[in-house]
């Protein structure tokens, strides 16, 4: 669950519908991803909004970056506890609580000492054996359980593609598409084409609000042969259920946390759910074959 681990299988290449006025934008790197902000409005408007933008991605950087070692998480990861943390912090957690058990535990952050034990070949059965959302205490901090360390890398892409677009619409802006890894769209139509990691351009997703993240768990391997995505409940020895899972949902972050919990679950479980503000999901088998919920 981090972008070392996972790539944004939706294409690059994100056309307006037609009939939409001249849009103009930001293209860069934000926790991790290629990034792209899409707004359309007078200049000097656009600019401040996209210097507003750039703001809110070093903050997010500075909250959730696993390569930064300053960063709130990565502090929280070396100490185990957390005294102080910010209000988007926490927020990210309360999302991670509610995507861990509206999935049965398959998105679990704490899966981040299972990944470097991995990726590091270290004691992969005692990084497993830490794995466990349910010791982290939280309250006015957050306690780490022993050993214990976390990754936002399933979410905080998403979580900042909604911060963004909030900060949009919040300067009266009604139609912007953000990408920061996940898409999160004002107004709209947005045609946005959609991607398997090893079968190219599937078809195109018409996005009017809302939000699209895709997970590839084929997009990269771990020594050993791993997933990226990693199963908590098996220590990363169940393999991926699906070629790649496209959601679509209200908000970026939700997206993004589905997308990656359901390609390790099958296609009666997500048919189940019943969660708030899901909207579709797209599931590409290993043969190449597209089911849509």
């Amino acid at each position: 669950m981090q972008t070392r681990r996972r790539f944004l299988a939706i294409a690059a290449a994100t056309l307006a519908a037609p009939g939409a006025v001249h849009a103009e934008g930001w293209r860069g790197t934000a926790l991790g991803a290629e990034a792209a902000i899409t707004l359309s409005g007078p200049r000097r408007e656009v600019e401040a909004a996209l210097a507003e933008a750039r703001a809110t991605l070093e903050r997010m950087e500075a909250l959730f970056s696993l390569h930064r070692p300053d960063s709130a998480l990565s502090r929280l990861n070396a100490t185990g506890r957390f005294d102080a943390p910010a209000p988007e912090f926490m927020a990210v957690i309360d999302l991670c609580a509610a995507a861990h058990a509206a999935t049965g535990g398959r998105f679990d952050p704490t899966v981040q000492p299972l990944w470097r034990a991995l990726a590091e070949q270290g004691d992969v059965p005692a990084a497993a054996a830490r794995i466990g959302w349910e010791r982290v205490a939280r309250g006015a901090g957050l306690r780490l359980g022993p050993g214990q360390a976390l990754t936002f890398n399933g979410i905080a892409q998403g979580y900042a593609s909604d911060r963004v677009a909030e900060g949009l619409a919040t300067r009266g802006f009604e139609r912007a598409l953000v990408n920061i890894g996940e898409m999160r769209a004002l107004g709209g139509p947005w045609r946005i084409g959609i991607e398997d990691h090893a079968r190219g351009l599937l078809g195109q997703a018409t996005l009017t609000g809302g939000a699209i993240a895709t997970s590839s768990p084929g997009a990269l391997f771990l020594p050993g042969g791993a997933s990226h995505i990693l199963d908590p409940r098996s220590g990363g020895a169940v393999p991926p259920a699906w070629s790649s899972v496209s959601v679509e949902a209200d908000s970026a972050a939700l997206a993004d946390a589905l997308s990656t919990a359901f390609c390790l679950m099958e296609r009666d479980e997500i048919a189940a759910l019943r969660v708030a503000g899901l909207r579709r999901v797209r599931l590409v088998d290993a043969a190449g074959d597209l089911t849509t919920l």
